[in-house]
């Protein structure tokens, strides 16, 4: 008779203490988001097309949530070192990663990484993407796609192309080419856009796949000629050129695109946000204006879809490096 109580105070004691716990969690669940700056991870050095891209996006998002979006370049290794950076963060929100073809679909193929593109991350929703064009040193007496396979049937390796090193997506895009068309070509890989588009121009390679902004000017002054672009659809800034898929390769298609995402187990509400405004800043025309300046194009879609698309990169970029014998430097 005397444990009763004990017993009774040590049953309010359990109930006082879940009360508590509960009103935590109710608090937890109604903070802000977010409640302070957001860390967004470029993987890449300030200056190229993903980081002028993200900087518009982020500044959208500033203004959006009314709080800070800041860019975070953390180049190195093809983009592994800052996409690895956001697997390993806490899933809070407060670090994102622009993910990207490269480290997300090709790299993991190559190089042996401390993260998984599947399952490591969260998907947002997608940013957008730009094609490759592929162009040749003028000497070369081809008019079209279809004359550069039929100079590369006749003589298997004496064509060559350009990248900006081993495992880009200029360097799969042009196997992906060469194993469609049936030809062999010689790869000749540079340490970034730049010195691969300067040999191309100067006729020590044969032709190379770009960026169009990178290679406009060449084309505009004759030092290059374009053939054709690799987006299944021709392309706003430079609708005269065919697509390959036009040119005799049908389905071809390789884009360098760009999504938002997260770690992995990023809240449910969290990523409804992130998408919604995502959406709402690409649908301004501002922003449009911006990605027509780089010849790409805003792509929005819901995280199910991202997740989808992301799979089916990763799949189709694992089986060319895989037929190509493309090893890790």
């Amino acid at each position: 008779m005397t444990q009763r109580p004990h017993r009774a105070h040590a049953i309010k004691t359990i109930f006082l203490c879940a009360g508590v716990c509960m009103a935590s969690s109710a608090i937890a669940q109604t903070k802000p988001y977010p409640d302070k700056p957001v860390r967004v991870v470029v993987p890449f050095p300030p200056g190229g097309a993903i980081d002028i891209i993200a900087r518009h996006i982020t500044q959208k998002l500033s203004e959006a949530f009314a709080m800070q979006f800041v860019v975070d370049n953390r180049g190195g290794a093809g983009g592994a070192i800052g996409t690895e950076s956001v697997a390993r963060a806490a899933p809070d929100g407060h670090t994102l990663l622009v993910s990207s073809t490269s480290p997300m679909a090709i790299n993991p193929h190559i190089n042996k990484l401390k993260y998984d593109p599947l399952s490591g991350f969260s998907s947002v929703g997608m940013i957008g993407f730009t094609p490759e064009v592929l162009v040749v040193h003028p000497s070369l007496p081809a008019r079209s796609v279809k004359d550069v396979i039929a100079m590369g049937r006749a003589r298997p390796g004496a064509l060559s192309f350009a990248s900006s090193g081993v495992g880009t997506i200029i360097h799969v895009t042009a196997e992906l080419f060469a194993q469609r068309a049936g030809i062999q070509m010689l790869h000749v890989p540079y340490k970034g856009a730049a010195p691969a588009v300067i040999d191309t121009v100067a006729g020590q390679v044969t032709m190379l796949f770009a960026a169009y902004p990178s290679v406009s000017g060449q084309v505009r002054a004759g030092k290059l000629k374009a053939l054709a672009v690799t987006s299944l659809k021709r392309i706003n800034v430079a609708p005269e050129l065919p697509t390959l898929a036009e040119s005799g390769l049908a389905g071809f298609e390789s884009n360098q695109w760009w999504a938002l995402s997260g770690p992995a187990g990023l809240p449910g509400t969290v990523v409804t946000r992130l998408n919604t405004e995502l959406s709402r800043a690409l649908h301004t025309d501002d922003m449009r204006k911006r990605f027509a300046v780089d010849g790409a194009e805003p792509l929005s879609g819901t995280p199910a879809e991202l997740t989808t698309y992301i799979k089916s990169e990763y799949e189709k970029w694992g089986a060319v490096v895989r037929d190509a014998g493309i090893k890790g430097e």
